[in-house]
């Protein structure tokens, strides 16, 4: 794969986020109006700048360094970057407008326990971790691979995933 190849990739990857957030807005929108409550504002600023930085450093790393694509690597982390935006998307279509990129939780409403949460309490974070590893992989960039992975794990164990859990326990139904 051209560099030029994996940076539309990396672009297309972009435009993807940009659609998440037009999902988002929408469905921030949905649960204001029916009484949302959002939480864990303060992380939501350094997980934008982190997964903006992520598309950014894939690009910079596999120029500026010269990274070669190597096919044993590159095409199975392709593989999980596509598998990764399949179950974002699942996450999505179940979850409907009670998916956001914030913490918004509407009091009183069933946690889903369908779709990948039949298995997992937070599936769209294994696709974002997914995601950040093999999408700089896909062009051998893995000093990006694991600078995102490691302030990713900060960000979700340290911030996000605690406030998540808080505003759903506080939001269930009795």
């Amino acid at each position: 794969m051209s560099l030029a190849l994996y940076a539309a990739l990396v672009v297309a990857t972009g435009l993807e986020r940009i659609a998440e957030l037009v999902v988002s807005t929408r469905h921030a929108r949905w649960s204001f109006e029916r009484g949302g409550q959002e939480s864990g504002r303060g992380h939501f600023p350094a997980m934008v700048a982190l997964h903006t930085g992520l598309l950014v450093a894939c690009i910079a790393e596999a120029a500026l360094a010269d990274r070669p694509f190597l096919p044993w690597l590159g095409w199975p982390a392709l593989v999980v970057v596509l598998a990764s935006q399949a179950l974002r998307w699942w996450c999505i279509s179940v979850l409907g407008p009670q998916w956001n990129t914030r913490v918004i939780v509407v009091p009183d409403l069933p946690l889903v326990r369908r779709g990948p949460y039949r298995w997992l309490n937070h599936p769209n974070y294994v696709a974002v971790v997914a995601e950040g590893i093999a999408l700089p992989l896909v062009h051998t960039a893995w000093v990006t691979a694991l600078v995102f992975t490691v302030l990713n794990a900060v960000l979700l164990l340290g911030f996000r995933i605690p406030a998540e859990e808080r505003a759903l326990t506080a939001a269930r139904p009795s």
